[in-house]
């Protein structure tokens, strides 16, 4: 399974921006997805996941009522909707597949390439 992530850019303090990652896999349905981010000399953390069905979500504290996650598994594609974004939202953000949805990266067997989000003060 390869993932492509694309969407980041620049964007200044309390503007949005919508991630994309397409998966090259018909069986993209089967696969739990998650967004991760990392900044340099930081480990990597969660933003926010998805069942396979697309039913249930889930989001770290600090994007949660900011952030939504959505999947058209006809498409092959998961998204990461991000509204009113923050300074320490800057980052590079990276989608992952695995085989259910865990908030530890971990737990994701498949990633993505990564793509800069850097909001402006």
């Amino acid at each position: 399974v390869q993932l492509q992530a694309s969407g980041g850019g620049l964007v200044q303090a309390g503007g949005s921006l919508r991630l994309s990652c397409a998966a090259s896999a018909r069986i993209f349905g089967s696969f739990a997805m998650g967004w991760f981010r990392q900044s340099p000399g930081r480990e990597r953390e969660f933003v926010a996941a998805i069942t396979r069905s697309g039913l249930g979500t889930f989001y770290a504290d600090s994007v949660k009522g900011r952030f939504t996650i959505s999947r058209d598994n006809a498409k092959n594609t998961v998204y990461l909707q991000m509204n009113k974004l923050k300074p320490e939202d800057t980052s590079i953000y990276y989608c992952a597949a695995g085989s259910v949805v865990q908030t530890t990266p971990a737990a994701y067997h498949y990633w993505g390439q990564g793509t800069q989000v850097t909001v402006s003060s």
